[in-house]
């Protein structure tokens, strides 16, 4: 019996960022500031990390509140309608829903139903592996349009006075619009984990944990509500990193990845306008440039110090100001790698919108 052939979708070759977008919130937050919390100086914070301030949320600004003005910004550069979007991918970790999905509200918003929506979860290395994702669907013809955001509201799962990554971090989102094109303008992803470092980021306890013990908290309480209030507020899941172990595993690992992703490319160090890395930390990015030997024609994103760490919103935000700062580089190669909490990573050289 002969077998019918399934229909085949047209292919695209290539795709390339069309478009790109940003959202830092209003308020500022100083090295002075953080250090009400925790015993530290504005000296010993620039020293350490680059970081001279960060931006934060309101609390009436949410995580998709921030992907909508990311989005808008991408979408009006790219010169496309939300409704000509294949697909929207949102990477956060910061989402307060576990379900449904940060993207379908958001692509709800911006009226690009029906398309598929969904949330990517690889903290730091998110927008990498958006971007990985957007490439595939966009050459496969599955997709002509694909929206990836990495948008993080940080500041709701740190606790002020908590010394290994409170200080570090930030709110914010940046947003991109991929497209087909004639030439090739995202390289081969090159991304991954390590499942053995899976504990030098991440939560305090799981909301397993916080239902357990609110239980427990309820039953042993016969004072009301408002003591079992206060217990669960304290019970609250924060961020928490060993920052020596990750570190090292940035520095020495992450610079390979980072060579791999030229070599896969097919360039060389030399051949780039920009190098984009994840902004955890001045000193990690310092010492990728070290041990990739970059030159010094070689332009390095250093958003850090303005915004602090914002997860997987980092590397599109650095790519805004970067461009915006030096829009000479428009059309030059970048290489960007993300890394964090899995610990995860991706990496790829990409013609700057």
């Amino acid at each position: 019996m002969s077998v019918p052939t399934l229909k085949q979708l047209p292919v695209n070759q290539h795709s390339r960022i069309i478009g790109l977008g940003a959202f830092r919130p209003d308020v500022i937050v100083t090295n002075d500031d953080v250090c009400q919390w925790i015993d530290s100086s504005d000296e010993w914070i620039r020293q350490r990390t680059g970081i001279v301030t960060r931006h934060r949320a309101a609390a009436n600004v949410s995580v998709i509140d921030m992907a909508e003005g990311a989005a808008r910004e991408a979408l009006q550069q790219a010169g496309i309608e939300a409704s000509q979007l294949g697909a929207v991918i949102v990477s956060t970790v910061t989402h307060p829903y576990a379900t449904p999905s940060a993207a379908a509200a958001l692509a709800d918003r911006l009226g690009a139903t029906p398309a598929p929506a969904f949330d990517i979860s690889a903290a730091c290395a998110g927008y990498c592996y958006g971007i990985a994702q957007a490439d595939a669907l966009v050459r496969a013809g599955t997709a002509t349009y694909v929206l990836v955001v990495g948008a993080e509201k940080l500041s709701d799962v740190i606790d002020n006075h908590e010394r290994t990554i409170s200080f570090l971090l930030g709110d914010g989102a940046g947003a991109v619009v991929i497209g087909p094109s004639d030439t090739p303008g995202i390289g081969p992803s090159v991304w991954g984990s390590d499942g053995s470092k899976w504990d030098a980021i991440g939560m305090t306890r799981s909301m397993l944990d916080v239902r357990d013990l609110s239980i427990a908290a309820r039953q042993s309480d016969e004072s009301g509500d408002f003591a079992l209030l206060e217990e669960v507020q304290d019970l609250w899941p924060t961020l928490r990193q060993d920052g020596q172990t990750v570190f090292r595993w940035a520095v020495w690992e992450m610079a390979k990845m980072a060579q791999q992703a030229l070599e896969v490319a097919g360039i060389t160090a030399d051949d780039l306008a920009a190098f984009i890395p994840h902004q955890a930390n001045m000193r990690i990015i310092d010492e990728m440039v070290k041990k990739l030997k970059l030159p010094e024609s070689v332009t390095v994103a250093r958003d850090i110090a303005d915004a602090g760490n914002t997860s997987a919103a980092s590397i599109p935000l650095a790519t805004h100001r970067l461009l915006k700062e030096n829009p000479e580089l428009s059309g030059g190669l970048a290489l960007q790698i993300g890394f964090g909490a899995g610990l995860v990573f991706g990496a790829q050289v990409i013609v700057l919108p």
